[in-house]
């Protein structure tokens, strides 16, 4: 049975995936690689893990303006999220997943941190302000 949330676009588009679900803010800059997409913030609850390919699922970012660079070395690099969803944007990843075409979307209308689970199977439709989880 799956379960439809409503949310705000920041980024259109629309993927599929495996969800990655922190309850820390990340920061791109200094936090992730973006050669290997794994997260190198030893202090991070996601230290090592790789988020390429995944529904990146955070309360928010954090850290420099740089970040949103990152992000788009990231998804020239193939190693970026399908998709991320923040309970709540700031303009460092909202911009990064707006100039990197990566489906993005927050203010969903229930605590997304702890409704959905790492390795759920998520669709971010950003284009029609919903996520699905499957």
């Amino acid at each position: 049975m799956s379960s439809n949330i409503k949310c705000r676009i920041i980024s259109k588009g629309k993927d599929s995936g495996n969800a990655l679900v922190t309850k820390d803010p990340i920061s791109f800059l200094g936090g992730v690689d973006p050669k290997t997409g794994i997260v190198i913030d030893k202090k991070h609850e996601l230290y090592n893990e790789c988020i390429t390919d995944k529904i990146l699922v955070i309360p928010s970012g954090k850290g420099s303006t740089v970040g949103s660079y990152v992000i788009y070395q990231m998804a020239k690099n193939n190693t970026a999220p399908r998709a991320i969803i923040c309970q709540k944007a700031e303009p460092i990843i909202a911009i990064g997943a707006i100039i990197s075409k990566i489906p993005m979307v927050d203010n969903p209308d229930v605590d997304i941190i702890n409704t959905i689970n790492t390795n759920d199977e998520i669709t971010v439709d950003a284009d029609n302000s919903t996520i699905v989880i499957n």
